[in-house]
This record gives C-alpha cells, structure tokens and sequence, in this order.
C-alpha cells in the first residue's frame, strides 16, 4: 500500500531507545479515581513532631522504671577493691547495701535508688528526641526509591549519626548522673550532698563549660556503637513478624517490643566495656582508695 502523507504506516514508525524498567510506586486509590488537575501525587513526608513526642515519652518512662538498676550499675562499674576485696559482692549486695544506707524511713531509702534521676528525667527528652529524630532521618534520606528495606550498611550508618549527635546531651547528662548516683558510696559523715544544680555551677566554676564534657572519647564509642548495632537489628527483627491489620504496614506490638528487647540487649552487652570505661573515666569524686585515670586507654589497661 501506497504511504500517503498524513498517514500513519508501521514501518516508518520511530524507533524508540529501550527504557530500563523502572520502579513503580503503588498509589493507595484507584488509578481511575480523579484528581484534581492541579494536584500532584506526594511523595511521603518525613514527620518530626511525633517522633520527637515519642522518644521524649518513651526516654521518661524508661528511666523511671530501670534507673535503681542503673545506679546499682555505676556502683559496681566504680566499686573500689581494698585488700584484694571488692565493695560489693554483687548486683543483689549492691542493691541491699544501698538500701540499707539510704535513710531511716522507707521513704528515704526508695528515694535514694533514685539519686540523681532529675537529671536524667530533665535530659532524656531531648536526647531521646535526639537519637530517633535523627536515625529515622537518615533512614529516610538514605532508602532509595524503589527498596523495600534498607540495607544494613546504610542503616548501620544511620544509626551511627544518630549516636553520634546524641552526645551532645547524654554526655553532660551522664556526668552529672554519675557524680549523683556514686555519692553513696563515696558520701564522708556529715557532709552535705549537693544538688544537681550546685554540682553543675561547681564543675562550671572549676573546669569551665567544657568540663561537663569529661570523658566525651568514651562517651562517643559507646553511644555510636550501640547505635550501630541497636538500630539495624531492630529494623531486621521487626520486620520479620506479622504486620498490623490496619493496613498500615506496621509490626504488631508483641514483635516490636521482643524486637526492642533482643536488639537492647545485644547492643548492651557489646557495648558494656566502654560503658564501664566511661563511667570510671566521668566519676570526679573517687573516694578513698580510688583511682583516677589519664585517658580511657590508661582506664582499660
């Protein structure tokens, strides 16, 4: 047949450069639904106020349940040994010991398993706010478009920036904290414990501000290695269970909150060793046959 201009023949048609295949976003509404012709299609915004609302929540309530276990925990890590016997036996002497020498009432004694908890109360909002504001960031930032889950190197980077930026808090917070808990142990009849704003105007006075910053090296080797750990595990377990049927495509609550204890635990037996490095490097205030150390390589050794 004759090619007539005007008309459409196949084999004068283009031909067209083969496209890779692209990925293809899924849109919640049907594709015939209309829309309005000056309406885009979104892409999924990355929301602060909640997260920061529940990092602030979950730091607090957090605290205020384990904190007797962390002071027991900073007693231990700071135990002097006199004649080849340590301090304490144990966690549960530990415990008992500082029950023991809190106060006559019980009132006091349950107040002192929490000396020094205002602190954390006061800075774990922002510093939780702080951690998961960041690592979902990052997360965010580094998914690219068409990938289900993130890889566990970019999450564990993810995780690491959040650690990371962390310090900017926990480390004053831990210092402070730390001066609060071990003064039971280190306390000399009849004299005053101070509260955590005398004690920051002290350390302010004599070391200047940077001096809230004592054992920030450890500090950092601690926070990014846990948050290197903790977070990817975390993604990788929570994704494993059954999704909620909301639609959401969320975990359940028992997946999550078993994911949150293995991935914890994991990341807090590894990190353990800086963490004691860390609190015995912040402690000013030894005590009697106590030990300061140099730098947290003169604490390991």
């Amino acid at each position: 047949m004759p090619h007539h201009p005007g008309h459409f023949h196949p084999l004068h048609a283009p031909v067209l450069p083969q496209r890779k295949e692209e990925c293809l976003v899924p849109v919640p509404e049907l594709i015939t639904s209309s829309l309005p012709e000056d309406q885009e299609l979104a892409a999924p915004q990355f929301s602060y106020l909640p997260k920061i609302l529940n990092g602030g929540l979950a730091g607090v309530i957090g605290v205020s349940c384990v904190f007797p276990i962390d002071l027991v925990k900073t007693r231990l890590q700071n135990q002097r040994i006199v004649e080849g016997k340590a301090q304490y036996d144990g966690i549960f002497d530990c415990a008992r010991k500082t029950w023991a020498a809190g106060g006559g009432s019980s009132l006091a004694k349950f107040r002192s398993l929490y000396a020094g908890s205002s602190v954390n109360i006061l800075l774990i909002t922002p510093e939780k706010a702080i951690k998961l504001v960041v690592n979902d960031f990052f997360r965010h930032k580094l998914k690219k478009p068409c990938e289900k889950e993130l890889s566990v190197w970019r999450g564990m980077a993810a995780g690491g920036l959040a650690g990371l930026c962390q310090i900017v808090i926990t480390t004053p917070m831990e210092l402070l904290k730390i001066q609060m808990q071990d003064a039971g142990r280190t306390a000399v009849a009849g004299q005053p414990r101070l509260s955590a704003t005398q004690l920051t105007m002290n350390i302010i006075r004599q070391y200047g501000v940077t001096g809230l910053y004592k054992g920030l090296s450890s500090t950092l080797a601690r926070d990014v290695t846990f948050s290197v750990l903790y977070f990817p595990l975390f993604a990788y377990l929570n994704s494993l269970g059954p999704r909620k049927k909301d639609g959401s495509g969320g975990a359940v609550f028992w997946v999550s909150y078993v994911a949150g204890l293995v991935s914890g635990a994991t990341a807090c037996f590894a990190v353990t060793p800086f963490d004691v490095i860390k609190t015995r490097m912040q402690t000013i205030n030894v005590g009697a046959h106590g030990v300061r150390y140099k730098n947290p390589v003169d604490a390991l050794l």
